[in-house]
């Protein structure tokens, strides 16, 4: 099934790859990685992190690829995501660089051979203005240079100006409007390249570049350009400059190189072996090429094989690459009958955190996130806990090896380091740089927004979420997505609304945190029901599922509780059914403290003793 040019890949191909052909996933990846190579190579001018940001791009593509409603609309989104992705790295690494001694900094300098100029004059054998104008990109600022990437691409057909638009977030006259001002840079740019290769004998150029590092930057083009313009003998160079648009008309993408991506291969699974084995016949000589790199000598770039062969080994490697690695995050869906839910409405007692928490130590500090646990191990259970008297006792006696309190902190309640709590950013008002230190501090999870979708809880918009969701993301703790009441598997939900919405920007959602709380009292029923929710929610977003809240509680007349020993065989046949299902990584019981004067689900009595749901919890694993 092969691409179609500018319009992007074929529609039915896309449709293909999105409901699970693995050819045709195949087929669009290697399709895919030469725009995406191209854009993210010249916005980032070939700095060392380009593979990874490939890499990286591909992957929330397969990813979020089953979430893609219009095939059509693939090339503009697939677009998108790659410039969300060199945002994000920018970001990152300007932060970084803060963090960093000058000499630390250092290691941050583009590798000369990967200037990604320097590579496009060569493989494109541009000449004279052509050459300028690839040259002249080193001048940009990273804003400028990104814009450049996609501008680049619709100059010479391989993008519309609705893509570039789309990707930008822009309307088409404030798109044009940007890419005006980005042509009025890179022609300046480009005086400054002129006057700079020219021995024109200016002394006053001379005396200015005599302070000069040689790296070209934005403040210097400034410097330049503005001698440029006032100097009579290096103003003579800018005549005759031809429109870039002129110059950029009919030229081909950038090829990926041979040898791109090379070290990615090593997340490919050994019954890929045989892939492994041509790639490294196929770029055998670039180990050599790096070696002799790293002794000080700079190897040709015309050493590295290149070519419609070259291309096709390369794609093959990374296809294989980005398939296994979605694939090795993946669990299998595990064939399951279909029992249609009971809907009903919701109302529960806010559980918003405390305005004025009372201070506490903090938690000790874990410095990496760690992947969710493996099918069937005791750190699957988990339990909501808020205060009552000897919380922290109940806690302990609970068996749970996690919990979390609707909040940051856990203040008043102590545990020891085989009880692991996990922070939640409640609502809005939660995301404050306070609280987000504070989520970071307590470890490598966090939850985020808590039953968004219901006035008496965060009550927040989709739109509102997706706009504070950055935030959460800068903690680099691995993200849940908000916890919705219910309705977390219907096309068009808030949960719905809310991935579309995070995978359309490129948004990281690690898993999905859901709620769940049966009316059907029936224990078999009542299973059955739960398995299929968690079901269609995995085969709607196919990420890993938390279910951070859930047991028998009918909210469609009042509030209704089975008896306590309804509640504990639902429990105890429930967490069975939960260990088989690999696409849940934990779940979380509602909830450790038991009122004494009403019913309720809790697992501890005030005086400390389990109730019957307690003790059900207790032997549950």
């Amino acid at each position: 099934m092969p691409g179609t040019g500018r319009g992007g890949p074929d529609t039915a191909m896309v449709s293909a790859a999105r409901d699970g052909d693995q050819q045709a996933l195949d087929a669009l990846v290697a399709d895919s990685l030469p725009l995406v190579y191209n854009i993210v190579g010249r916005a980032l001018n070939g700095h060392n992190d380009v593979d990874d940001v490939v890499q990286e791009t591909l992957l929330r593509v397969v990813r979020a690829l089953p979430d893609l409603r219009d095939p059509k609309a693939y090339r503009s989104w697939l677009v998108a995501i790659a410039v969300r992705q060199v945002r994000d790295h920018e970001q990152d690494r300007r932060t970084t660089q803060n963090r960093r001694a000058d000499l630390d900094t250092a290691t941050e300098v583009p590798d000369p051979e990967s200037d990604f100029a320097a590579v496009t004059v060569l493989r494109l054998g541009l000449t004279d203005q052509r050459r300028e104008v690839a040259e002249a990109t080193r001048w940009l600022d990273n804003d400028d240079r990104s814009l450049l990437a996609l501008w680049w691409l619709e100059e010479t057909g391989e993008l519309g100006r609705a893509d570039l638009a789309g990707a930008l977030g822009l309307s088409g006259r404030h798109a044009a409007v940007r890419v005006q001002r980005m042509k009025e840079q890179v022609q300046t740019a480009r005086t400054v390249v002129r006057a700079l290769r020219a021995d024109s004998g200016c002394p006053e150029l001379r005396t200015l570049t005599s302070n000069w590092d040689g790296a070209p930057s934005p403040l210097w083009r400034k410097r330049f350009a503005r001698h440029v313009r006032g100097c009579p003998i290096c103003g003579r160079r800018a005549a005759g400059l031809l429109p870039i648009d002129r110059l950029l008309s009919g030229l081909p993408l950038l090829p990926v190189p041979a040898g791109f991506l090379l070290e990615r291969i090593q997340v490919i699974p050994p019954a890929t072996d045989a892939i492994r084995h041509v790639a490294s016949q196929l770029f055998a000589g670039r180990g050599a090429h790096r070696a002799s790199h790293a002794a000080g000598s700079r190897g040709p770039l015309s050493a590295i094989p290149h070519g419609p062969a070259a291309a096709a080994g390369v794609a093959a490697v990374v296809v294989a690459a980005v398939v296994a690695g979605h694939l090795a995050t993946t669990p299998a869906p595990v064939a399951e009958p279909v029992v249609e839910p009971r809907t009903t409405s919701k109302v529960l007692p806010s559980r918003s955190p405390s305005a004025t928490p009372s201070p506490s130590p903090s938690p000790s500090r874990r410095e990496a996130p760690r992947e969710p646990a493996p099918v069937g191990v005791p750190a699957k259970k988990g339990v909501g806990v808020w205060k009552m008297p000897g919380v922290s006792a109940a806690l302990a006696k609970s068996g749970a090896s996690w919990y979390y309190t609707w909040n940051t902190n856990h203040d008043g309640v102590s545990t020891s380091s085989s009880v692991e709590f996990v922070p939640m950013v409640w609502g809005a008002a939660s995301v404050t740089p306070a609280k987000l230190a504070e989520a970071k501090r307590a470890g490598p999870y966090l939850l985020g927004f808590n039953e968004p979708d219901l006035p008496a809880q965060a009550n927040m918009s989709v739109e509102k979420a997706l706009s504070l969701w950055p935030k959460l993301m800068a903690t680099g703790r691995v993200l849940g997505s908000p916890s919705v009441a219910f309705g977390g598997d219907k096309p068009g939900g808030w949960l719905d609304r809310f991935m579309s919405g995070a995978a359309a920007r490129g948004y990281r959602v690690d898993f999905v945190a859901v709620h769940w709380y049966g009316s059907d009292f029936r224990t078999d029923n009542a299973v059955a029901q739960l398995k299929s929710y968690l079901r269609a929610i995995y085969k709607r977003y196919h990420k890993p599922i938390w279910l951070t809240e859930y047991a028998l509680i009918d909210f469609s007349n009042g509030t209704r509780y089975p008896g306590d020993a309804r509640q504990a065989a639902f429990l105890t046949a429930s967490t069975k059914m939960l260990s088989s299902l690999p696409y849940v990584r934990r779940w979380g019981w509602f909830g450790l403290p038991s009122s004494p004067t009403e019913p309720n689900s809790g697992l501890f009595r005030h005086d400390g003793a389990a109730t019957l749901t307690g003790r059900a919890f207790q032997s549950a694993r």
